[in-house]
């Protein structure tokens, strides 16, 4: 087996697991179980809390003492085993701490798959700005084959969709130890901080006005994130109260329609390159705010059936949404910061969309279903008025970061790697 496909299959595993209960958890939550919103944003924190920490101590431990693919390994077959424990939950609260620690396990292996694959690649002679883009694909491929192998099984409201995800983690996992091996490169350096590892010298980077302005709005789309995936998929599934469109393919197999977002997603990555070029960071990432607005809005007015098209319009409008602000976010850190903190900026980038965002995001949004939009019988949503309150949140963000983001930029600044301002480093800022 050549080395690319043995990494193609380590990637389309790695987000299979997710893919499979990650956007129909909520159908799970709200239609079988019927819990409460509130108690259900607290499950979507769980990713925030454990990518806030998990990344950088399982990093640590990959450097210095055990191989990248054997603590990959081993952190699949945990979690696995913790998602085959998932049905057997039946209270909310418990449920939260076992959603949390198969995400303490499962979080790190996203940077350590990343890991993985760079090291064997440049071991094998692999360009990986190259080569690396096509295998990663494949985890999308494997994200969308997962919705659609549950929704097609019929398991969106079923436990056995953490039964699917069990068996992949685990197979994930024993797959890990036949990789080449990545042992540790730093075992014999000298111990650095705990602050220098963590990339908490970054966080002196929000003494700058205009970096602690980006950051505080990369959290806040950060939380957008997690509204759609949330409550996208129970929303379709709410419609099966309706005779109307019991019957409907959206309503079917919901999680086949909310696939199309991450097709959207992937195609929307190689139109990034155009709108940087022609419109610059700041304004792609003003697009990509007015497209949140477009996604939640479509889906406010949306319908399985003479509204479907609004939805699937919502969907293919997500790969903006979601590609414009991450990629052009990553850029203007990367074209703002000096080298020696370059990678410590990007980890506090990602800790405030995936972390801190995540959590707000989560928390606060099943505070508000459930306060604002949820029946007297404690299960019916208001989704119209959900929607909308999420586009009206999009809409003030849009609107306050072209007032409170300052930032001057030509197109040639992508185009050349040239910083037209001074880097910040820790001591400049």
């Amino acid at each position: 087996m050549s080395t690319k496909l043995r990494l193609i299959i380590l990637s389309f595993l790695q987000f299979f697991i997710w893919g499979s209960w990650l956007i129909t958890i909520g159908a799970y939550w709200f239609q079988t179980k019927e819990w409460s919103g509130a108690q259900f944003g607290a499950i979507f924190s769980t990713m925030g809390i454990a990518s806030i920490f998990m990344p950088s101590l399982m990093g640590i431990v990959a450097d210095k003492w055990v191989n990248a693919e054997k603590l990959y390994g081993i952190l699949h077959i945990l979690g696995g085993l913790v998602l085959f424990t998932i049905p057997m939950v039946t209270d909310p609260g418990m449920f939260f701490w076992v959603i949390l620690l198969n995400m303490i396990f499962y979080m790190p292996t996203l940077a350590l798959s990343i890991a993985v694959s760079y090291s064997v690649l440049k071991r094998e002679g692999f360009d990986v700005v190259k080569d690396y883009p096509p295998i990663r694909v494949w985890g999308t491929i494997g994200f969308i084959a997962a919705m659609w192998t549950v929704s097609l099984l019929g398991f969106e409201k079923s436990a056995n969709q953490f039964y699917i995800a069990a068996g992949a983690a685990i197979l994930l996992g024993f797959y890990s130890f036949t990789l080449p091996k990545c042992p540790p490169t730093a075992r014999d350096t000298p111990s650095r901080s705990l602050v220098d590892v963590l990339g908490l010298k970054s966080f002196a980077l929000l003494r700058d006005t205009k970096m602690l302005t980006f950051f505080l709005f990369a959290m806040l789309l950060g939380a957008a994130l997690q509204l759609t995936n949330a409550y996208g998929d129970t929303f379709l599934h709410d419609f099966d109260q309706n005779p109307a469109y019991k019957d409907t393919l959206a309503v079917r197999y919901p999680a086949i329609i909310m696939s199309i977002s991450q097709i959207s997603e992937t195609l929307f990555i190689l139109a990034i390159p155009f709108f940087l070029r022609r419109f610059g960071i700041k304004q792609v990432m003003f697009f990509s705010m007015i497209a949140w607005v477009l996604r939640f809005g479509l889906f406010a007015y949306g319908d399985p059936g003479s509204g479907l098209w609004m939805i699937v319009l919502s969907c293919i409008v997500y790969g903006m949404a979601f590609d414009f602000f991450n990629i052009s976010g990553s850029l203007f850190v990367e074209t703002q910061t000096a080298s020696s903190i370059r990678a410590s900026a990007q980890g506090l980038f990602m800790m405030m969309t995936n972390g801190f965002g995540a959590v707000l995001g989560s928390l606060v949004s099943g505070v508000v279903i459930e306060r604002f939009f949820t029946g007297p019988d404690g299960v019916s949503k208001d989704w119209q008025g959900i929607w909308l309150a999420f586009a009206g949140y999009a809409l003030v963000i849009a609107v306050l970061f072209v007032i409170l983001f300052k930032h001057k930029h030509t197109p040639q600044e992508v185009q050349n790697a040239e910083h037209t301002e001074p880097l910040l480093s820790v001591e400049q800022a």
